[in-house]
C-alpha cells in the first residue's frame, strides 16, 4: 500500500502553490472537519474552498511529512511540518496533523489542523 499522508500531501502542496481553490476542496470529505487560521473550526467542502479562496495570491507552501499510520485500509493520518511562504519574504511554520478516510475509492482529509509553531514560551 503506498502512504496516503504523503500521498494527499503532495496533492495538496500542488494545489495550494497553483492556487486550484477546486481542487483543494476536492481533497477533502464532504464532512471534513477543518482548522485552519482562522479562529473557528469549519465543515465540509464549501467551508474549505471559501478558506483557501480568500489566500492571498502568490502563497506556497513545503513539506516535511513528520510520521504517518494507517487503521486498516480505510483511515490513516499522521503530523507534517509545513512552512508557507509568499511575496515580500512572508512567512510562517505550522504544525499540520490529518486524519484521512478513503473516500470513493480516493483517500480524502477527514479532519485537518495546523498550530503555528511558536520558538518562545
Amino acid at each position: 500500500m503506498t502512504d496516503p499522508m504523503r500521498e494527499i500531501l503532495n496533492r495538496w502542496k500542488a494545489a495550494f502553490d497553483g492556487r486550484q481553490v477546486d481542487a483543494m476542496a476536492d481533497l477533502f470529505t464532504s464532512d471534513a472537519l477543518f482548522q485552519g487560521f482562522g479562529p473557528k473550526v469549519v465543515t465540509g467542502r464549501d467551508a474549505v474552498r471559501a478558506y483557501y479562496d480568500a489566500v492571498p495570491d502568490g502563497r506556497t507552501a513545503e513539506v516535511t511529512v513528520l510520521g504517518t499510520y494507517t487503521i486498516g485500509e480505510e483511515m490513516a493520518g499522521g503530523f507534517a511540518d509545513v512552512t508557507f511562504g509568499g511575496p515580500k519574504g512572508w512567512e510562517v511554520a505550522v504544525h499540520l496533523s490529518l486524519v484521512l478516510r478513503r473516500d470513493q475509492g480516493t483517500w480524502r482529509i477527514r479532519q485537518y489542523h495546523v498550530s503555528k509553531v511558536i520558538t518562545e514560551h
